[in-house]
């Protein structure tokens, strides 16, 4: 009987979180940063040159997919940041700091965090989007982050309310034009990479969800005690 409970604890999780966010294609979000090796291949299996170039994380329930590539891989956004999140009070930059990505990574769903949104829960800020930007890098200004360190001591927020809008990669992408910096690792093969040079969301032309397409759970960690 124990068996049985377990298994259908798990079940239950799993079905409980798997619509994946149909999200506009301008609205607001999260941002965090994250370490990116250069050249590194990360879950879409965009080739390394991608990351010569801005690229972002999109947490998982965005990105269509648990595991491998979704249907967020290869999209370009334009975020833009407002003000920060964590910081007491509150910072409001005095310049308008944007920046064009390409999505090429996943950022796990987690039980909290930046991470964790989903279609019905937000998450610690509030949003239910969250790009986790690959920086620092090469591609990006040292300081594209805002500070006052007079005030608050420190110069990294860490998290930041930002604005997004889906773009065109075309004129719009610093990698666009950069043969190196386009398309899917071959050596994994079309099974397990994906990475549009311009996808627009359509079937035709965007990636499908590995998860979905090959039967892999929506979350791949709960705690049984969520399910209670």
């Amino acid at each position: 009987m124990k068996g049985w409970l377990a298994v259908y604890i798990v079940l239950v999780a799993c079905v409980a979180a798997s619509d994946w966010i149909d999200y506009e294609d301008s609205g607001t979000a999260t941002m965090t940063h994250y370490d990116l090796p250069e050249d590194y291949i990360a879950s879409c299996g965009c080739v390394g040159g991608s990351t010569h170039y801005p690229t972002a994380a999109l947490s998982q329930m965005a990105f269509g997919s648990s595991t491998a590539y979704g249907p967020a891989c290869g999209r370009c956004f334009n975020l833009t940041l407002l003000n920060t999140y964590t910081a007491y009070p509150p910072f409001f930059p005095d310049e308008t700091k944007s920046v064009v990505v390409k999505v090429t990574d996943k950022c796990p769903l987690s039980q909290d965090g930046w991470c964790s949104g989903t279609k019905d829960k937000t998450n610690s800020g509030g949003q239910r989007l969250n790009f986790d930007l690959a920086y620092p890098s090469d591609a990006i200004s040292d300081d594209f982050f805002p500070s006052n360190a007079s005030l608050y001591g420190f110069t990294d927020f860490g998290v930041w309310n930002i604005t997004y809008e889906v773009v065109t990669c075309k004129d719009n992408w610093a990698g666009y034009d950069d043969t190196s910096a386009l398309g899917a690792v071959d050596y994994l093969g079309p099974e397990s990479a994906c990475c549009p040079v311009e996808p627009t969301g359509y079937l035709d032309d965007s990636c499908p969800s590995y998860s979905d397409h090959n039967g892999i759970a929506y979350v791949l960690y709960i705690p049984v005690i969520a399910c209670v």
